[in-house]
């Protein structure tokens, strides 16, 4: 009897995978993203994936935090939802390249400046970082592979890239923002470009999981399809800050 036990666990075990493989993955997929980034390029993904993956649910908090995947049991984090510990796996998906900006209004009454040097006569709108409670400091280089410190004054500060948006579309002064975090505001004219020769290499925008257990399908499913849509969408060219010239 214990041997058609045996062999009746086996058997709904086999039955319960062809099911998973029927229906595709299930189940509740937590994930964390940095705010804008999210709902500008990721959020947008939902409905299409909800098509092709109608049983999988997402738990998703947009937040400008580093994030332990582990302890606070996330499937997956992008970009600054980057968590310390060890056994992390990064997925590339663009480059994550910063770039100055200010709104018409306000360079309409300052002067612009020529090299990143010069940033620091403007007023700047910078992010204090929620895990270290400091405010970083960029180098930025140039086509000809030139380095200057681009040194932002502490205008106004903020926890979170949303904030540096608002603000340097209500003239408030100057932000470096990552290209796609920019994007929207020069693509409607309510942020311009400064410095366009400049940009601040700050490696990759990428996915995260965490190898301490096998990767569950609804995290491989999540990881392809932005994947797929990245490469669709050729947001690894447009994200470069060297071509931004907008």
């Amino acid at each position: 009897m214990a041997n058609m036990g045996s062999s009746l666990d086996v058997l709904q075990a086999a039955l319960s995978q062809v099911g998973n493989v029927n229906t595709g993955p299930s189940g509740l997929l937590k994930i964390s993203t940095p705010t804008a980034f999210g709902l500008n390029y990721l959020m947008p993904m939902l409905p299409a994936m909800r098509e092709r993956y109608p049983n999988l649910r997402v738990e998703w908090h947009l937040e400008n935090r580093q994030v332990d995947i582990v302890a606070e049991g996330f499937d997956v984090t992008v970009g600054g939802g980057i968590g310390r510990g060890e056994g992390l796996v990064a997925v590339p998906l663009a480059p994550a390249h910063l770039i100055a900006v200010a709104s018409p209004s306000y360079l309409a009454t300052h002067d612009v400046p020529k090299n990143p040097t010069e940033l620091v006569a403007l007023e700047g709108i910078v992010i204090r970082s929620s895990n270290q409670g400091r405010v970083r400091q960029w180098t930025m280089r140039n086509a000809e592979n030139q380095e200057a410190v681009a040194e932002l004054r502490e205008s106004l500060i903020v926890n979170d890239a949303v904030g540096v948006i608002q603000a340097a579309r209500l003239g408030m002064g100057v932000g470096l923002l990552v290209v796609p975090d920019a994007l929207p505001g020069l693509l409607d004219g309510s942020l311009v470009r400064l410095l366009p020769d400049w940009w601040v290499d700050a490696g990759k925008v990428s996915l995260f999981y965490s190898t301490r257990n096998l990767m569950p399908a609804k995290s491989r499913a999540f990881i392809d399809f932005v994947k797929e849509e990245f490469a669709r969408q050729h947001y690894d060219e447009k994200f470069y800050g060297s071509a931004a010239s907008h």
